[in-house]
């Protein structure tokens, strides 16, 4: 059973029998047929179908010489609707089956963005009709989360908030510059470094962590694509999922100026959400491309 699932509202199952019956309306019963050919000119298969709103299961697999369905793998999906990566998106296949990873490096994380590729099958079809590049194309991030809590804000005047914005461009701008080997930026990236270790260590004596800290990115676990955030929350909403009735909420989080939906079963999440307030959470990372922007 695919531990995710829980995070859209299939927390329920537990028997393989219970994953057969869904996975066998997913197949039978898609919302979205996609096929491609895969990376061995195979004929690649997505099965996808939505339980309510923008969440669902996708089943990947292809046709076996006798015309019978062969599942490969499958996995929950959320599709977000906002936000996009500002830098160029790259693609690499997992090892171990047909599915993809979209890798970009987005200055105001500090880190690689991996995610997990949602719509593998269109990519496939566009890498066979001959694009190789696809640098200049950006891509719509969405998470999934098996626990979560909700934190109050942190307290700042319009100046700090202000502040903040203005040193995070800077930052951003040093890390570019840094990254094209510029040594200025990276001797002023290391000082601010030094400094900020220094006020986190003078205020960590008298002041809890998370006062402190406002938001923050960062791997998580062994899995590429999985993340520990801290992030405001900007909209909330509840929906359901249309075959066992569990509540879902939708949050919209703002993590170190990267906006993007995030899901997570109602009764995983502690505390009660609202805009303002924020997000603490491990997440899965998943995203898809937009090729329509070609």
């Amino acid at each position: 059973m695919h531990s995710f699932l829980r995070a859209i509202g299939f927390g329920n199952l537990k028997k393989n029998k219970e994953i057969d019956d869904l996975l066998n309306e997913v197949i039978e019963k898609p919302t979205r047929l996609q096929v491609a050919k895969d990376s061995n000119g195979n004929e690649f298969t997505e099965f996808s179908r939505e339980f309510g709103g923008c969440i669902g299961i996708t089943a990947c697999g292809e046709y076996g010489d006798d015309g019978e369905f062969e599942l490969d793998y499958y996995y929950p999906y959320f599709c977000g609707t906002e936000g996009a990566t500002t830098a160029g998106v790259e693609v690499e296949k997992h090892s171990e089956k047909e599915s993809y990873a979209g890798i970009c490096d987005d200055m105001k994380l500090g880190v690689t963005l991996i995610f997990y590729l949602q719509n593998a099958a269109d990519f496939l079809n566009e890498k066979s009709h001959g694009r190789k590049n696809f640098n200049s194309l950006t891509a719509t991030l969405s998470a999934l989360s098996l626990e979560g809590k909700i934190l109050l804000p942190i307290k700042k005047s319009e100046k700090q908030i202000a502040d903040t914005k203005k040193n995070s461009q800077n930052r951003n701008h040093l890390i570019a510059a840094a990254r094209e080997g510029d040594e200025d930026a990276i001797e002023n990236l290391t000082l601010e470094d030094i400094d900020t270790y220094s006020m986190i260590s003078r205020r960590i004596v008298n002041e809890d962590i998370l006062s402190i800290v406002d938001t923050y990115f960062m791997p998580y676990g062994i899995e590429s694509d999985q993340y520990a955030i801290l992030g405001e929350i900007l909209t909330t909403s509840l929906i359901k999922n249309s075959r066992t009735g569990e509540d879902i909420y939708v949050l919209t989080i703002n993590c170190n100026d990267l906006i993007f939906d995030l899901c997570i079963n109602k009764k995983d999440l502690m505390g009660e959400p609202a805009p303002g307030r924020r997000f603490k959470g491990n997440i899965w990372m998943q995203g898809h491309i937009n090729f329509e922007e070609f």
